[in-house]
């Protein structure tokens, strides 16, 4: 499996093939005179919402097939930390809090200023603990106990014991091997076909195979689950100028063609200004440390050596507060406790960080001041604070109180730049509860399904962290078996 550091490499060059107008889409206006091949449900991509839509189509006894236009399979989960949030009771209840999928719920469509489908936003929650069982059943090993991820709002996150998205597509696509579901990589969509532009049914797709146009019959549904568009620059640019120089977290094939396409068949697409960035590398560097991740024991540091933002805030506030920094620059710091603890997530990432320059080790603030080149009077005044802050409770930034539980006292301590970068488009593709994709006036468009984040309307303005692997599985598996069912 290959690793976020080594996907990104290639980032730049697919973007500017998309806007150079290197994806057409298929002719809209005319339909293919044959089928190359024909299936019952086709998947449009092999991420996390592709397999589980795939598995669960083929184990309905649909002729179902997963089509990825990059070399491997996996999309952006195969590059994320793999966190999924679900309330599940005992997990709760061991980590001595209260949840359940109406608080998960509740926290979803506040977290997104109510811009979720409150429909939509229930189906993820509930759904949630049966995607964990459901991932255990195709291979998933699961590591005890739940935390709150960076963004997560609420101690619910569960990890696969590898603390890789990577761990979720090596069991698809083995357990999809096991059951004989085809993956076929590199074999690139570049159209959705439907009766007419504006009405009737999607009959299929357009597939670029080896250079060539071929076109793949769907005789129940298409299932897109091609992701969002955070690699594509331009694309995001379009709605959000601060992003343009932003580098991002995602692999080289999120570039949001595909959310085109259904557009280009009279598809509703909702909330595409909606683009969430997160802490990585900062401007000008090509690698990052990851201390954040449990946040209880990080702070957050500008280039004047202040706390500027409540590091467990909602994604957008950090993003809009980190923005406004200078040099958009900031730094994370920890303590040696806090080093130990968010290596269980990235240790080699964070050792290879220390070696690279984007993470210092020092025995005393002064000399991690000197480090960094931040002042280092304001520094150790800024750390001195939040030591108190943890006394106090309370927190003028609005640090929440469980999150003020660990003083940063211990040697040596741990700081690195970074920046925000381009993470995850909340919006794209209106679909219903059966995961059927919508047109502009609302009605369904029979036969296209959708799922993952090609979608938009379910995290409103802002998603929760650990929560975008909670949708993929849910709404995958939804996807999968409303396309199956031909419903």
């Amino acid at each position: 499996m290959l690793n976020r550091r080594a996907l990104l490499t290639g980032a730049a060059a697919l973007p500017a093939a998309i806007a150079s107008g290197s994806a057409l889409a298929a002719d809209p206006c005319s339909l293919p005179t044959k089928w190359d091949k024909t299936y019952d449900v086709i998947v449009i991509g092999s991420g996390g919402a592709g397999m589980s839509a795939g598995i669960v189509a083929k184990e309905a006894g649909a002729n179902a097939v997963v089509l990825e236009k990059l070399a491997f399979p996996g999309g952006n989960t195969l590059v994320s930390g793999g966190g999924l949030n679900a309330a599940v009771p005992e997990d709760a209840k061991a980590a001595g809090v209260e949840d359940s999928p109406e608080l998960h719920a509740k926290q979803t469509l506040a977290a997104g200023d109510f811009r979720g489908d409150p429909e939509l936003v229930a189906i993820l929650t509930k759904g949630a603990p049966e995607s964990i069982k459901w991932l255990e059943k195709i291979g998933v090993k699961y590591r005890p106990g739940v935390y709150q991820i960076y963004g997560g709002l609420w101690p619910r996150c569960h990890n696969p014991l590898g603390q890789s998205g990577s761990d979720y597509i090596k069991a698809a696509v083995s357990y999809a091997k096991k059951i004989g579901l085809e993956v076929f990589t590199n074999h690139k969509i570049t159209g959705i076909i439907r009766e007419k532009p504006d009405a009737g049914r999607v009959f299929g797709v357009e597939v670029e195979v080896k250079g060539r146009k071929e076109y793949w019959r769907a005789t129940k549904g298409v299932v897109a689950a091609a992701g969002g568009f955070s690699a594509n620059p331009q694309m995001c640019s379009f709605f959000d100028p601060r992003l343009t120089r932003l580098n991002t977290t995602n692999q080289p094939g999120a570039t949001g063609e595909v959310l085109t396409y259904i557009q280009s068949v009279n598809g509703l697409a909702v909330g595409l200004d909606y683009i969430q960035c997160i802490p990585w590398t900062a401007p000008g560097y090509k690698h990052t440390a990851d201390v954040f991740q449990a946040i209880e024991y990080c702070i957050f540091i500008n280039k004047e050596g202040k706390r500027y933002v409540a590091e467990d805030a909602r994604r957008d506030v950090i993003r809009d507060a980190t923005l406004a920094q200078t040099d958009q620059t900031v730094y994370q710091l920890v303590d040696v406790d806090g080093f130990v603890e968010n290596n269980k997530y990235y240790d080699k990432m964070n050792h290879e960080a220390l070696k690279n320059g984007t993470l210092f080790e020092a025995n005393t603030l002064d000399e991690l001041a000197k480090l960094v080149n931040l002042p280092a009077e304001e520094l150790k005044k800024t750390v001195a604070e939040y030591n108190r802050l943890v006394d106090t409770k309370k927190d003028p930034l609005g640090r929440s109180e469980k999150m003020l539980c660990r003083k940063i006292v211990k040697a040596p301590f741990y700081a690195g730049p970074f920046g925000m970068c381009r993470h995850h488009t909340m919006g794209g593709a209106r679909i219903d509860t059966k995961a059927r994709v919508l047109d502009r006036q609302g009605k369904v468009i029979p036969g296209l399904y959708a799922a993952g984040e090609v979608t938009g309307g379910i995290h409103g303005t802002n998603r929760v962290g650990g929560n975008a692997i909670a949708d993929i599985f849910t709404f995958g598996r939804l996807a999968g078996a409303s396309a199956a069912a031909g419903v």
